[in-house]
């Protein structure tokens, strides 16, 4: 059996009381009795119970982090973002895995509220009305980390999807592109199905070029997807010339189906993805891609978080965070 308050009060001849404020670090504690408390703590192993601390305290310093998969690079350094802060401002993370499966967010969601986290930052695909409900009738505070909430009631860190895409297919016109292909991902996912998508379109419309469904294809961020799509686009008799990739991964797909077939990037086809995480650079040619700040986004949510569960002034709930292009090998 682990040692119970009780036990150290005992062990140090004092009350629970005091014990308490020895270990919440109260400064109304003779030297002595702390000492002597902290030499009993030590003898017996006792580790305060956290869930049992934040009832009397109603703060546990542990956040809530739902990932919608962990195996993705661009979430892996978003969530590194978030843990460097949390680490800062001495909080404990709680990593979920969604698997983007909106059942599976809603009782992730109930199951980090059950155990008292102070708080929550999300990342997912779609905020449904049952997302908002279950945040609305949250205690604590929830931040989105390269999520939409398109009603914008809660507070999110992002960069501007559609104005990115929007300055990357506008640089293929330039360039001299007149067939432009989009490897996108799911359209239910707001980010994906109409912020880039609009960008996309917005930019074809500006330089008069025609919405050709043919060169839109939907993918689900995977390099099979990405091969796959690419496949069907260099099938076509009208096949693209330059192709914007919604993920790292399904660019690294559209340039080894290019090559698969004989075709040499960037001099028969232009690719350019969206992340810039380090995958870009370990594919040849390397990666050109929108600079999406991944590590900053994690690390602004949570320093957004962590001011909602202070009660510390927030100027701005829903934050923009500064995109660039950064040009590779695999463009020209």
């Amino acid at each position: 059996m682990s040692a119970t308050i009780y036990d150290v009060a005992r062990e140090a001849g004092v009350s629970m009381a005091t014990v308490s404020r020895v270990v919440n670090g109260n400064p109304n504690v003779k030297p002595t009795t702390r000492k002597k408390v902290s030499e009993a703590i030590k003898r017996l192993g006792y580790r305060p119970n956290a869930v049992a601390r934040g009832l009397a305290s109603k703060k546990t310093t542990t956040v809530g982090v739902i990932i919608p998969d962990i195996s993705s690079v661009f979430f892996s350094e978003l969530a590194r973002g978030i843990e460097d802060i949390a680490t800062m401002y001495k909080y404990n993370i709680i990593l979920c895995n969604s698997d983007q499966n909106k059942d599976k967010e809603i009782r992730l969601i109930q199951t980090l509220l059950g155990k008292q986290v102070d708080g929550i930052v999300f990342m997912g695909g779609k905020i449904a009305e049952e997302h908002i409900e279950e945040f609305q009738q949250s205690s604590v505070p929830v931040v989105l980390a390269a999520t939409v909430d398109e009603n914008g009631k809660i507070p999110s860190v992002n960069i501007d999807y559609e104005q990115a895409v929007f300055e990357v297919i506008s640089h293929f016109v330039k360039s001299g592109h007149r067939k432009i292909g989009f490897i996108d991902g799911p359209l239910e996912v707001p980010i994906s199905g109409k912020y880039k998508l609009n960008g996309y379109k917005r930019a074809l419309s500006a330089a008069d070029i025609p919405f050709d469904e043919t060169l839109l294809s939907i993918g689900d961020y995977t390099y099979e997807a990405g091969k796959e799509a690419t496949a069907q686009f260099l099938a076509q008799e009208n096949r693209p010339t330059a192709i914007f990739v919604d993920s790292d991964e399904m660019a690294i797909g559209a340039i080894h189906e290019i090559q698969d077939e004989g075709l040499k990037v960037p001099e028969d086809i232009e690719v350019l993805s969206s992340e810039n995480t380090r995958l870009v650079q370990m594919v040849r040619p390397t990666l050109s891609s929108i600079a999406e700040p991944t590590y900053d986004i994690g690390a602004v949510a949570m320093r957004l978080l962590t001011k909602l569960m202070n009660n510390e002034k927030v100027d701005n709930a829903k934050v923009i965070l500064p995109h660039r292009v950064d040009f590779r090998m695999s463009t020209k």
